[in-house]
């Protein structure tokens, strides 16, 4: 069949994303991923944002869509369609952390990467919150996830409903595979991963959460949905252990300290798993399995050389020399996710 022209937006290149990328350097947060560089390049490139160029490129452009009484955005990145009826194709939401945004967090994923290896549509989704520095500003947002985190736990933001509409929207516009929309997010964005596989996990077929938490107040998830987590065992901002919470973003929550819950037990728990895992080492990561229902899987990875970072992304905060090189996250995830379509 001859090949049909674009049907949908691609997404905007990467290089288009560099400059709200490191002007999240010089903001408190808990994710706030930017490489060290020379402050002069930092003050070009915030200049370039404002004029909204950087080497010639245009800025990334964001979609609306409107939930309740407040007008939300987001990025969406989809293969080029060559067909006239294309296959149902699978949805990953991608979350930034506290203090990131939807430009933020494709960085930080690189999901962007195998959109079209893959033939699957990626969103990433922005949180609630207000630009620093007036309008012009760089993004600043959080997401709702029940004890965390800043603006949007303080205003009690609706970001489930944001959620479940963007699903919907995305729906129409694409052909997405109902049974394979999967979650994933870091820090703040793995909490609200958690939440979103709890209250639409009739819709959820596998979350990813990295370097997040639960809080063990967590209501019963309704449906069984298939979970890998991964935490970094120097973590101070989220301590996989409980604990004080530490890093830029420790005053954005409303619980002190931090449980030792332990991720994977509220998922095994809720797929029907046995009580028991089984744990292996190899290298620097530690994993822990438990024994599930046919086509559910509850996963738990700690790496002993991960610190508050995505592993195999892009350097992190300041004072961290590097992220973990023992996971490629990304790559990890979506083998999970590829496996994990929704059991019906």
């Amino acid at each position: 069949m001859k090949a049909l022209p674009t049907l949908f937006r691609p997404c905007p290149s990467r290089a288009t994303w560099l400059v709200g990328f490191t002007m999240l350097s010089a903001v408190a947060a808990d994710t706030v991923y930017a490489q060290r560089r020379p402050l002069g390049d930092r003050l070009r490139d915030r200049m370039a944002n404002r004029e909204g160029t950087q080497r010639g490129a245009r800025p990334a452009d964001r979609d609306t869509i409107r939930v309740g009484s407040d007008t939300r955005t987001y990025i969406v990145c989809a293969p080029r369609a060559t067909e006239r009826r294309p296959a149902p194709m699978p949805l990953v939401i991608a979350m930034h952390g506290g203090g990131g945004n939807a430009q933020n967090a494709e960085m930080m994923t690189r999901f962007t990467d195998l959109v079209e290896r893959e033939r699957i549509v990626v969103v990433y989704p922005d949180g609630a919150g207000r630009a620093m520095g007036g309008a012009r500003g760089p993004a600043m947002f959080t997401w709702n996830a029940g004890h965390c985190c800043g603006y949007a736990l303080k205003n009690d933001v609706d970001d489930v409903s944001f959620v479940s509409a963007l699903i919907d929207t995305l729906s129409r516009r694409y052909p997405i595979d109902a049974s394979r929309i999967y979650v994933t997010g870091m820090s703040n964005g793995a909490m609200m991963s958690h939440r979103v596989g709890r209250e639409l996990s009739d819709r959820i077929a596998a979350i990813a959460p990295v370097v997040g938490a639960v809080f063990g107040d967590e209501p019963q998830a309704r449906s069984p949905v298939s979970a890998i987590i991964i935490n970094g065992l120097l973590d101070t901002s989220v301590p996989p252990e409980g604990g004080s919470r530490g890093g830029l973003g420790r005053n954005q929550w409303d619980a002190n300290p931090l449980p030792n819950i332990d991720q994977g037990t509220y998922w095994a728990r809720v797929n029907g798993c046995a009580a028991t895992p089984a744990k292996s080492e190899q290298g620097q990561i530690i994993t822990t399995r438990w024994s599930c229902p046919r086509g559910l899987d509850v996963e738990l990875h700690q790496l002993r050389d991960g610190s508050h970072e995505w592993p195999g992304g892009p350097r992190g905060r300041r004072g961290v020399e590097s992220t973990s090189k023992s996971m490629d996250a990304t790559e990890v995830i979506w083998a999970f996710f590829k496996a994990h379509p929704k059991r019906s």
